[in-house]
């Protein structure tokens, strides 16, 4: 029924100009802004819809992967940014705060962090 229908994903923030800088300045993405709420466009031509709510909650889960070629560099670039890495004490996490899961065979690289709002965001490395 949707095949041919195109769709995006959204998700609240409770400060939407705190959201423009961090997705906008600190990730490097390209963030425009309306009366509704922020567009981030993504690699590939995604899209996300990103809007302010007055009640809003943190999404308890990884709500946007971004897949990395080198989480090592990512991850490095992320704490020069001032971006601080989540810590899950049962993902076996390196100093870097990277879960080193493909040296394990249980899938990829992945370092988890926050933002502004408290959404949960990851860098992964598959290869």
């Amino acid at each position: 029924m949707f095949k041919d229908t195109p769709a995006f994903s959204g998700f609240s923030v409770d400060d939407q100009a705190a959201a423009q800088k961090f997705y906008g300045e600190t990730l490097g993405l390209s963030v425009s802004s309306d009366e509704m709420g922020l567009e981030i466009q993504l690699a590939g031509g995604g899209k996300v819809f990103v809007y302010p709510k007055p009640n809003h909650q943190p999404a308890s889960y990884t709500m946007l992967n971004f897949v990395v070629s080198d989480i090592d560099k990512a991850v490095a670039d992320l704490k020069a940014k001032g971006v601080q890495l989540e810590v899950y004490p049962d993902m076996h996490q390196d100093e870097n705060g990277i879960a080193r899961g493909r040296a394990a065979g249980m899938g990829p690289d992945i370092a988890w962090f926050k933002d502004p709002a408290g959404n949960i965001l990851a860098v992964l490395q598959n290869d």
